[in-house]
């Protein structure tokens, strides 16, 4: 019997994808299986991970010729997936020795439906740990607590998936929403604090998480950081009807719009074009006084003011 599956989603990783497999030669065990989807790597990717057929026991390779984006790549690896638990690592990214089976043992020792776990955000030499946003630890509570309080950041600001171990029985919430490029992880973690019984967060950091990474959609200005839009959407229709969490998902997402605006210089400017017109339109869509009241520091609520139309601005009194 498998008690763990880790699936692994991989595209155009040659410099990195070896420090990933060999962290989880690190930490195979025979009740261990690991689901690689290389998502149509036009570099060396294929022949490295083909390289770990021998090294990684439980290896499994699973190849996309055209690229179909993380989230359909994390799908496709999760509908192989045996084991009684699931857990996620990008293909730029590495664990720690023995780091998944502290994870194991976090999950059957509360019993819950998911544990989150803290990391090591990585940049060239830098370590810099970033705690889950849970503070309550070792506890298992309701997943809806860790939504609240709207003016903090919360758990579902806290969106990566390979930060934690879910109960494979989660079935459907376990899943992506597969049109999404980007942001995919936003619309799934609400899911997954919405509708699951029970979660806990533990002080474990064994995930390293590289940033900057060149080929990364964090550092990529294309049509794809459009599905931005597209993923809070699917937010808010999740929590349109629930008067307590809507004012959350509002300021997360003008949070979040900020932030991309401030990076919008690398936006062709017809991209630039593109994408301020659709944050008009979400923002006019969204309750002025939820968006007036999202408390955004001045400078970025500076940002959003072009953005809104003027039967909402006259509304709107952003700071």
């Amino acid at each position: 019997m498998i008690t763990l599956s880790v699936v692994v989603p991989v595209r155009d990783a040659e410099p990195y994808i070896a420090d990933a497999l060999t962290s989880l030669t690190r930490n195979a065990r025979a009740d261990f299986e690991f689901i690689v989807v290389d998502d149509g790597s036009a570099d060396e990717t294929p022949l490295i991970v083909e390289d770990f057929r021998g090294e990684l026991p439980g290896l499994t390779v699973l190849r996309n010729t055209v690229a179909a984006g993380l989230a359909d790549a994390r799908n496709l690896g999760l509908s192989l997936a045996s084991g009684r638990y699931v857990t996620f690592l990008d293909g730029d990214d590495w664990v720690a020795p023995g780091y998944l089976a502290r994870l194991v043992e976090a999950v059957d020792g509360l019993g819950c439906d998911f544990v989150r776990v803290d990391h090591v955000q990585v940049e060239g030499r830098r370590r810099v740990l970033n705690r889950a946003p849970e503070h309550r630890r070792g506890v298992v509570l309701p997943p809806r607590e860790g939504i609240l309080p709207s003016n903090t950041k919360t758990m579902v600001d806290y969106p990566y998936a390979w930060a934690g171990i879910y109960r494979r029985d989660l079935g459907d919430l376990l899943t992506f929403p597969g049109h999404l490029h980007t942001a995919e992880d936003r619309p799934w973690i609400w899911r997954l604090h919405r509708e699951a019984r029970s979660f806990a967060a533990v002080s474990l950091a064994g995930v390293f998480y590289r940033r900057l990474v060149p080929n990364s959609l964090t550092r990529i200005g294309d049509e794809r950081q459009l599905h931005f839009f597209d993923a809070f959407e699917l937010v808010f229709a999740q929590v349109r009807d629930e008067e307590d969490l809507l004012p959350k998902a509002v300021r997360s997402f003008c949070a979040l719009l900020a932030h991309h605006l401030e990076l919008s210089d690398r936006y062709s400017p017809e991209l630039r074009r593109r994408f301020t017109a659709r944050a008009g339109e979400v923002l006019a869509g969204l309750p002025p006084a939820l968006v007036a009241g999202s408390g955004l520091e001045p400078e970025r609520a500076e940002l959003l003011r072009p953005l809104l139309p003027d039967d909402v601005y006259a509304e709107v009194r952003l700071p």
